[in-house]
């Protein structure tokens, strides 16, 4: 795989991505990774993928396993892996509509956008490139990309229930961008499951990025929710113990979460999980609070094997 001149962008908005994170995470990559060891990179909760297109932007790697519980998500990209071109052609044709629009109209275009994407939801064969799952996806990433703070938010039906954006001019895509990820997909294999379904390509020369819906720090900072499945304190639990499972097997393992002693300073709930294990903090602005005092500055936890 060639290394990419340019800087790659997500071409999905998403709740908690890692863009902003980047200059922080990257010093704390590990040194098989610079030094060329690392042969595959894994990511089992890929969403708008910031990390993903970071690493293969600066480095050689031979294989991607990319896998996200969200159908929606994996659909998309492999949209722009397998026929980016005819998704191009309809962002377009959607880009040209829109923008003849005044914000009235437009937003009535948003939800009549949003009813054809929740009605077509159980129709959608979510393995097939089809022409029907290109719209789909192109719809996805119009949605995405005008309603309310960019986010992706479906209803416990799988319904899209996010509300119109008012956003003035937004643009849906950047092509130059697909192309650059389209030409990186090529590397990738794309999962749709729960995260251990990435289990069977860990060996030593493999780096896993775990980025999971994060623990809610307070009662009121649960946002819900990105898939219909929850992420509760279980499912954290689990994923320590896969965390651990993945060390025995020599893998160089980074994982992102909420800290909670944001909140509540004698929270050790990761310190326990993850005991043994190198803990940092990062910091991060808080992107998504509807009251305004709450945005900012807030730490986070970085948790490594090494």
């Amino acid at each position: 795989m060639r290394l990419l001149s340019t800087k790659i962008k997500p071409f999905l908005k998403w709740a908690g991505g890692k863009t902003q994170l980047l200059g922080q995470l990257t010093p704390l990559l590990p040194i098989e990774l610079k030094l060329g060891i690392t042969k595959c990179y894994v990511e089992p909760f890929l969403g708008g993928g910031a990390m993903f297109l970071h690493i293969a932007s600066l480095f050689e790697i031979q294989e991607f396993i990319l896998s996200d519980i969200n159908p929606e998500v994996i659909l998309s990209y492999r949209v722009v892996q397998k026929d980016v071109q005819s998704l191009l052609s309809v962002l377009d044709e959607m880009q040209s509509e829109y923008d003849k629009l005044n914000l009235l109209q437009q937003e009535q275009y948003f939800y009549k956008v949003r009813e054809e994407f929740n009605s077509s939801l159980h129709s959608i064969d979510f393995q097939a490139i089809t022409e029907e799952s290109t719209r789909r996806v192109a719809q996805t990433i119009f949605l995405n990309h005008t309603c309310f703070n960019g986010l992706f938010r479906v209803n416990l039906k799988g319904g899209f229930n996010v509300p119109f954006g008012k956003y003035k001019n937004p643009t849906f895509h950047d092509r130059s961008n697909l192309l650059e990820i389209a030409e990186i997909l090529k590397d990738a294999y794309l999962l749709c499951g729960d995260f251990m379904i990435c289990n069977e390509f860990v060996d030593d020369k493999t780096f896993f990025y775990f980025d999971p819906p994060y623990r809610p720090i307070s009662a009121t900072a649960s946002f819900t929710s990105y898939s219909t499945s929850s992420f509760n304190d279980n499912a954290q639990k689990r994923l320590a113990e896969n965390f651990r499972f993945l060390d025995k097997q020599n893998a160089r393992l980074m994982l992102s979460n909420s800290n909670p002693k944001n909140e509540n300073p004698n929270d050790d709930f990761f310190e326990q999980l993850y005991s043994g294990y190198a803990i940092k903090n990062v910091m991060a602005a808080r992107a998504i609070n509807s009251q305004g005092s709450k945005r900012g500055q807030i730490s986070e936890l970085l948790i490594t094997n090494y």
